[in-house]
């Protein structure tokens, strides 16, 4: 009889009757549909238990954890795909990058422990002043052959914002003894944190001081520099012990410049920072004192307009003044055509010279560049300091070796887009400059003609003449680019 019971309840289950009432549906469904596996079997009352009761119940429960399961996956999966690229870069459709193009920042330069720092610094909310200062900084420890805390510094800064160019400078080469030129880093990055930078001064200084002291790793261009110009006054911060020169991958450490920049990183103003290192070389050399001080200066930056918008570079004695005539011109003969690359008509000695440049996608640029004049400078290495001084030392010389350069497509437009070009391992910087910026011209010219701009334009790796480097940073299109010549030459990151 328990038996041909459940058929009849089953029965009503399939075929539901409108005309029932609601109250007698609930009686009698209420029994097949909820059973309790909680209550024993005596208590369903008369009717017992139907047998597959409990497999009903274990197939019901397997159900709900499959589509429960099911669900989760669904929304993991659709989660996933915007965390890959995270809030900087949701995936839309058909949407990519190329090698060098980033959503809101960055950063190349020589050595990629710089660029990484560089990097960090934009991530935690600093402005390219910030990533440029640090990465300039990085590169004064970990690229002594090219510059340092002794060497000169010049820079062009770019306000995508306002529209406004800045030219940093040094100020007058200045002699600390003779055959030793003034070092202005340290007062020289510091006014231009002051004016422009976002991020704490102290907070800049972390990465680079940490690298001097637990040690960085010779990378090529320093292992390269070490074999071709030897180890006279380099020991024993990039020797071996047998006076060998340290070669590719081996550590080294500075804890003399750590220190240093540890005291650098309390200077509350640039007139206090140039006495974090002013005063120890001024014992190491047994001066009483010296007279000439580093005044670097920030002065608006040298203007030339174009039909393609308004250049932008830095003033004498920089090699800014020679840009714009070579510039002004090139386009009267020729116009936005390069002229050909020719190699120069006599022997020259190329100064040994840094780069870095940083952009962001609002437009806004820094490039630096910075000199010892020489490989190693004067060789002249501070025992206090760990630094190396430069033998920049005529007042009157011309910096050949700097001229960056920015252009902007139209100083109304605060989407414009903008340019930055800065070279270096050239005794031609300003000709080198110019025949890149030319060959950018008439590229830019010729997909006019064809009614085409190319998104991805300003990534492609810029013409150069002759040999050096040259680094091309872009805003274009809300999007940070970077490349240089040689490509690959300079690690760059961005985020």
């Amino acid at each position: 009889m328990e038996v041909t019971a459940e058929p009849v309840l089953y029965q009503k289950l399939l075929l539901w009757e409108s005309s029932l009432e609601p109250e007698e549906e609930e009686e009698e469904i209420s029994v097949p549909l909820v059973s309790d596996p909680w209550r024993s079997q005596d208590s369903y009352g008369k009717g017992g238990v139907r047998p597959g009761a409990w497999a009903q119940l274990v197939a019901t429960l397997l159900l709900l954890v499959v589509g429960f399961s099911l669900a989760t996956w669904q929304l993991h999966t659709r989660g996933s795909s915007t965390e890959t690229f995270g809030p900087v870069a949701p995936r839309p459709s058909g949407h990519s990058h190329h090698p060098g193009v980033y959503h809101h920042g960055a950063i190349i330069s020589p050595a990629a422990a710089c660029s990484h720092l560089g990097q960090e610094l934009l991530v935690a909310g600093g402005n390219v002043v910030d990533a440029g200062i640090g990465a300039a900084l990085c590169l004064a420890v970990v690229h002594p052959h090219a510059t340092g805390l002794g060497a000169t510094f010049w820079g062009l800064f770019h306000n995508g914002s306002s529209g406004n160019s800045t030219a940093l400078t040094s100020g007058p080469v200045q002699t600390l003894a003779p055959g030793l030129g003034m070092p202005s880093a340290l007062p020289t990055l510091r006014l231009l944190h002051t004016h422009f930078g976002r991020l704490p001064w102290p907070r800049l200084l972390v990465g680079p001081t940490t690298l001097a002291q637990e040690g960085f790793l010779v990378d090529m261009p320093l292992a390269r520099a070490l074999a071709a110009q030897g180890t006279k006054g380099l020991c024993p911060l990039l020797c071996h012990t047998d006076g060998s020169p340290l070669g590719l991958g081996a550590r080294a450490t500075n804890p003399k410049l750590a220190d240093v920049l540890r005291r650098a990183a309390l200077a509350p103003t640039p007139e206090s920072a140039k006495d974090a290192l002013l005063s120890l070389l001024a014992r190491d050399l047994g001066l009483d004192g010296s007279s000439a001080e580093p005044t670097p200066t920030l002065e608006p930056a040298l203007q030339l307009p174009l039909a393609q918008g308004i250049l932008f570079t830095t003033p004498s004695p920089s090699a800014g003044p020679e840009l714009l005539t070579l510039l002004e011109a090139a386009l009267q003969s020729r116009g936005a055509r390069p002229d050909p690359c020719l190699l120069p008509r006599k022997a020259t000695v190329t100064p040994m010279s840094s780069v870095l440049a940083t952009v962001d996608s609002s437009g806004s640029v820094l490039l630096l560049t910075s000199s010892l004049n020489s490989s190693f400078g004067s060789r002249h290495l501070s025992p206090s300091t760990g630094v190396l001084l430069s033998n920049l030392v005529a007042k009157s010389a011309i910096s050949t070796w700097s001229c960056p350069l920015i252009l902007r497509a139209s100083l109304d437009d605060t989407e414009a887009d903008v340019l930055g070009l800065v070279a270096s391992g050239t005794p031609e910087v300003a000709r080198v400059t110019t025949h890149t910026l030319l060959s950018h011209l008439a590229r830019l010219q010729t997909q006019a003609q064809h009614q085409h701009q190319a998104q991805q334009g300003p990534t492609e790796s810029p013409n150069m003449c002759g040999q050096g480097t040259v680094l091309q940073v872009a805003a274009h299109a809300e999007h940070a680019h970077v490349s240089s010549v040689p490509n690959g030459c300079c690690p760059f990151q961005g985020f």
